[in-house]
């Protein structure tokens, strides 16, 4: 049985090309087998068009879908989530080919190829995703051309042509509906898989039980300052506090949750400036202490943290003003102040025994925690990746055993010594530093940045952030992670092509600054161009700007595009002027003077010969014109328009100036 005659073979084709375009960008995600599954599919509906294959019966339809489901439950483990949607609607696309009988089931598939290039956005929306988006839609435009114009149903590449030309015509259009049409959030929101989590942070750590702490170069936000950039030393990015520890885990206490802004007075200069963060499936924002954050939904907690109430599931760009001289809850002490002072009740008594120590030679606060930074600065230990696992008292085994740790092993044990003299002390974590990219003049801050630091409060003084890792590592602060690892760490070992790794090579890392200072670019105008943005650049634009302006603005603007391009297509001034049908309307024009119309669809000589019929005395006049127009207009006889132009004029001079009454 072969394909009918609805579908023509050159939209088949370049169904066939748009599914491989469409099928790419997804292969990261897709579970092997789906490769197999569109092979077998196009293989069989080529058969079918070459009448050497039958369509499947209903029978065999629905064992192909149930295997396509048993395949996503075997490799993802389930059928909800965005993995599994983004395999099912996938398979769907595909197989949609085997059943495709008319031109209603090709239009079927195209438009589902069309959410498909959109659903690809959910997984990776950077500039080189946008460009290569355009060769699919491309596709099943030819697609859609070849299927209705049985012109091209042999002509290929006409169609593509013609496909492209249409793309570019629709660009002003998309621009226009870009800037002006009301930026909306999501009308769902759908959860980051679990197992591609791209945050460098976690809710809760647990240096203890870390063997080796993996380095991952992905990318967590941008900060662009209103003005020079405080040094990197200075760069302390809070994301959480950890204040509950159960002897190997800190994690986040009850209280942290509590969304009620602490008390907190400004003080010194103010840094503003934006941040745009990369998905990562949390609620947590990043902030200079202490942030005023500007972010949609965004709200400050107990603890100084900002959150959504929603996760970040796309780019979000916000803006931020921080106060780093602020003094924290120095009035009275905050809520939470107990919190702070938890400690299991047994386990590692060689650091409460030092606690005691340092605290009856150091009952000051501020000289008690001197004391501390300067044990891990005097004392051999050694910042590593690569911690000896922590037994059953894992605070003593570090300080007085291993030594060897990295951030989160000096943050923990500090806060536990300070605890332990009666000190509130808790840990922040976040990201410390980051990359300075002098060609879009911002800072770029990645998931091997994640740090943790400590935060311990006094009377009259408020909370107060110090950091014991600068005291170990120095240059893990002021430099990075890659100055701060020895000879024997390298520095993104187990990614060998990752062109962080070749700094040095002043060409190539110029060539990577350019490359993300474009990619900043696209997501600070494109994709983080929101409804807050966009209403203070058209306020910048148009001044005090309210919604029904920006409609009748929208509507008005696209209607003088469309009418500039109707006009660019018609090209009326390009239209060679008919100088014989100019003189025949002169010739109905003037017998409709004397009350002889031509009718619709009325041919040049039936209205001839009515004519004469309905004025006898004219009639050898209006019989010469109509056979002269013939001639000239059918016979292809070679006649000037005057000889025309004087059949006319012999025959106003017969008819009469007056009609009879």
């Amino acid at each position: 049985m072969s394909s009918l005659p609805g579908i023509p073979r050159v939209a088949l084709v370049w169904l066939l090309v748009a599914q491989v375009l469409v099928i790419v960008p997804h292969l990261v995600h897709l579970p092997l087998w789906m490769i197999a599954l569109w092979l077998g599919t196009a293989a069989w509906r080529v058969q079918i068009f070459r009448m050497r294959a039958r369509y499947p019966k209903g029978w065999a339809k629905g064992g192909l879908v149930l295997l396509v489901l048993a395949g996503i439950l075997l490799s993802r483990g389930t059928l909800v989530g965005l993995d599994a949607a983004a395999v099912l609607l996938i398979a769907t696309f595909i197989l949609k080919l085997l059943e495709m009988r008319t031109r209603r089931d090709a239009l079927v598939l195209i438009f589902l190829g069309f959410f498909c290039v959109v659903t690809a956005y959910l997984f990776e929306d950077g500039i080189l995703a946008a460009l290569y988006s355009l060769l699919p839609v491309t596709a099943l435009l030819a697609a859609l051309v070849g299927l209705q114009h049985s012109g091209f149903a042999e002509r290929p590449w006409p169609t593509l042509r013609l496909a492209g030309g249409l793309m570019l015509q629709a660009i002003p259009l998309m621009l226009l509906l870009f800037v002006f049409f009301p930026r909306m959030g999501p009308l769902w929101s759908l959860p980051l898989p679990s197992d591609k989590g791209v945050t460098g942070l976690s809710d809760s750590m647990e240096p203890a039980d870390i063997a080796e702490l993996s380095r991952s170069s992905a990318l967590a936000f941008r900060a662009s300052f209103d003005g020079e950039a405080p040094p990197r030393g200075q760069l302390y990015w809070r994301a959480l506090t950890l204040e509950r520890f159960d002897g190997r885990r800190w994690s986040q206490s009850s209280y942290a949750e509590v969304p009620v802004a602490p008390q907190w007075s400004r003080a010194g200069e103010p840094l503003d400036y934006s941040i745009i963060m990369q998905p990562s499936g949390k609620r947590w924002l990043f902030a200079l202490d202490v942030g005023e954050v500007t972010a949609e939904s965004g709200r400050m907690m107990s603890d100084f943290r900002w959150q959504r109430l929603r996760p970040v599931d796309r780019p979000l760009l916000y803006q931020v003003r921080s106060w780093p001289q602020a003094t924290r809850e120095a009035q009275a002490e905050p809520p939470g102040l107990r919190q702070a002072l938890q400690l299991p009740e047994q386990g590692d008594p060689r650091a409460r025994a030092w606690a005691a120590e340092l605290k009856a030679q150091h009952p000051q606060s501020d000289a008690l925690v001197a004391a501390v930074l300067q044990h891990f600065n005097r004392e051999p230990y050694v910042y590593t990746l690569r911690p000896q696992p922590l037994g059953r008292d894992s605070i003593d085994e570090f300080l007085f055993d291993t030594r060897r740790g990295f951030c989160a092993h000096y943050a923990g044990a500090m806060t536990f010594v300070l605890r332990a003299a009666g000190i509130p002390a808790r840990v922040v974590t976040g990201y410390q530093g980051g990359e300075f990219n002098p060609n879009g003049n911002y800072i770029q801050v990645r998931q091997f940045d994640a740090h943790a630091w400590v935060e311990y409060w006094q009377p009259g003084q408020g909370w107060r952030s110090v950091d014991p890792t600068f005291q170990v590592a120095p240059e893990r602060i002021e430099q990075g992670l890659e100055q701060a690892l020895g000879e024997e760490e390298g520095f993104l070992d187990d990614q060998p092509f990752s062109p962080l790794r070749y700094r040095e090579l002043a060409w190539l890392n110029q060539l990577r600054m350019s490359w993300e200072n474009l990619n900043y670019g696209w997501q600070r105008w494109v994709l983080g161009y929101q409804g807050e943005q966009q209403l203070k650049l058209l306020q910048n634009w148009f001044g005090s700007l309210d919604w029904q302006r920006l409609a009748l603005g929208l509507v008005g603007t696209g209607g003088l595009l469309l009418g500039l391009l109707a006009l660019w297509l018609l090209k009326p001034w390009q239209q060679r002027a008919d100088p014989q049908r100019q003189v025949f309307r002169k010739f109905e024009r003037l017998l409709a003077r004397h009350e002889v119309r031509r009718e619709p669809g009325e041919g040049a000589r039936a209205f001839a010969s009515r004519a004469a019929r309905q004025l006898p005395d004219q009639a050898a006049q209006i019989e010469a014109f109509a056979r002269c127009f013939e001639q000239q207009r059918y016979a292809g006889e070679p006649a000037s328009r005057a000889t025309l132009q004087r059949a006319l004029s012999d025959l106003r001079r017969a008819l009469p100036w007056r009609l009879p009454r």
